[in-house]
């Protein structure tokens, strides 16, 4: 490869880092449209539902923080309470077939019915294309847009990062913060 050659690449390889961080979300800007299809195999977007306020939660159920949430029935009391008041709560799967954490559509609308989770919409993003625009990392990962597209938290759902169901009780809860 001559000096031209890897001089372009790394370049481009730079655009394309600097373009990455750049569309993804940061509290204060515009949240990242987005396009996915739910577990009930509905198309829903991020625009569509432009003048309302969408909380976006990263979901996992093989992750001991997201048992937690849902075994306690805290996440459950969180999306009713707040879908209840408008609110549109997505849970997001972003785990690719074969990893970790991987379900299918009658696999997710399974578990949620279990659990009597009532969020918005499940959204399946296999190839982690939404998981990207939000940098979302861990689970539950929460993210809260506001009714003009604003990205306003993103972060824990709450400030005790265990396992431990009692940990819920006296835990400052950060979505229901924003």
């Amino acid at each position: 490869m001559t000096f031209l050659s890897r001089a372009v690449s790394a370049l481009l390889l730079f655009g394309l880092a600097t373009a990455t961080a750049a569309a993804q979300a940061r509290v204060g800007d515009t949240a990242p449209s987005f396009t996915a299809t739910d577990s009930h195999g509905k198309q829903q977007s991020l625009d569509q539902y432009h003048g309302k306020y969408v909380v976006l939660e990263w979901h996992n159920q093989g992750c001991p923080y997201t048992r937690k949430h849902y075994a306690s029935g805290n996440m459950q009391s969180l999306q009713k309470e707040w879908t209840g008041k408008g609110v549109v709560w997505f849970t997001v799967i972003s785990s690719a077939p074969g990893e970790q954490g991987y379900v299918t559509a009658d696999q997710e609308n399974a578990y949620m019915l279990k659990v009597n989770a009532s969020p918005t919409a499940a959204l399946l993003d296999p190839t982690g294309k939404i998981g990207h625009l939000y940098n979302a990392k861990t689970t539950p990962d929460m993210y809260v847009i506001d009714p003009g597209g604003k990205l306003i938290y993103s972060g824990a759902i709450d400030n005790r990062a265990t396992p431990d169901l009692d940990d819920i009780k006296g835990a400052d809860n950060y979505v229901s913060d924003h």
